[in-house]
């Protein structure tokens, strides 16, 4: 049930990837896929059923099975945090590219673009 969420909010970047004519829109879309993305990743870290789940930090006379019991997975952390990252670096390059695209034909339209083109 939590998953509608993601599911929703992936549904509104995939709406303005696909409909949308204007490259910063795009570009915002294309942000808002990622978000659920992560988003989604994040909920399937969520443990409502367990009670006591503590971050995955492991102090000295601390038991090691109890802990591995109760702790969270770190694994989808460290690829939401990596898809932080990689996200990151896409988007600028993709902002990059949609300067370029105006300074070249002066307008973020892509139906003006394919027809300045030609």
């Amino acid at each position: 049930m939590p998953y509608i969420l993601a599911i929703l909010v992936l549904a509104v970047g995939v709406y303005a990837v696909s409909c949308k004519k204007n490259v910063v829109k795009i570009i915002v879309g294309i942000m808002i896929m990622e978000h659920a993305v992560n988003l989604f990743l994040l909920l399937m870290t969520y443990r409502a059923s367990e009670a006591g789940v503590v971050a995955p930090i492991l102090t000295r006379g601390q038991d090691a099975a109890a802990f591995a019991a109760t702790a969270a997975d770190p694994t989808p952390q460290a690829l939401i945090l990596t898809s932080i990252v990689i996200g990151l670096g896409v988007v600028a390059l993709m902002v990059a590219m949609a300067l370029r695209l105006h300074e070249k034909y002066g307008t973020f339209d892509l139906s003006r673009i394919r027809s300045l083109r030609g």
